[in-house]
């Protein structure tokens, strides 16, 4: 069972994530039910939300004659290009409607800056502009992040694998994730993560 020293990270739990959204995650919509139960065990629960302002420097429709899912590089390295996805204050942007969780004390938004996209809910992807969510952490005593959500070979991957860098144990809950598996990101998510000591368990664990 979770102790007071674990926090449950539930990532990007979002309606453009979700089938028919504008970035689907496959079977997305799934996670739901069990990250509402698996986050009833927690004291400490933080939700991330993908926050992009529009034009972001990630969506394909701000790179002329670029489509989803190509690679450029950008400044800070080579970047995926996505649908349009997530713009403040939309509704894709919004949470799940049937995300349960009122306890949860954090909501950290990221991809806010118009030109660095952000996966990991400490660091952005230029690698050095925290979140703040390492010190929040630390605040509240935690030494052991749980994470769920979406979608497991990109946001939860490097949220996972950044705990790890600020010196948490971090465990991916599988069940309660889904990926997007794009030219074999998943399979490599999954060997990054393994190097780095992420744990991989199910739901069925905790109990």
């Amino acid at each position: 069972m979770p102790r007071n020293t674990d926090a449950l990270l539930v990532v990007d739990v979002q309606n453009d994530f979700m089938p028919g959204g504008s970035l689907a995650v496959p079977r997305g919509n799934e996670i739901v039910p069990i990250v509402n139960r698996i986050a009833a065990d927690f004291r400490d629960v933080v939700l991330t939300q993908d926050w992009h302002p529009p034009r972001h420097v990630s969506f394909s429709s701000s790179h002329a004659g670029r489509k989803p899912y190509e690679k450029i590089r950008l400044r800070y390295g080579m970047q995926v290009l996505w649908p349009d996805h997530c713009v403040q204050s939309t509704r894709g942007a919004a949470l799940h409607q049937r995300l349960s969780i009122a306890h949860a004390r954090l909501v950290i938004r990221k991809g806010c800056d118009a030109k660095i996209d952000s996966y990991s809910a400490f660091l952005e992807a230029d690698r050095k502009t925290r979140t703040g969510l390492d010190g929040y952490l630390e605040s509240r005593g935690i030494r052991r992040v749980y994470c769920v959500g979406l979608a497991t070979d990109f946001c939860v991957a490097w949220t996972a694998l950044d705990a790890r860098r600020f010196g948490f144990q971090a465990i991916v809950i599988e069940d309660a994730c889904r990926a997007i598996d794009i030219d074999g990101s998943l399979a490599s998510a999954w060997k990054n993560m393994r190097a780095a000591g992420v744990r991989r368990i199910e739901s069925a664990q905790l109990k």
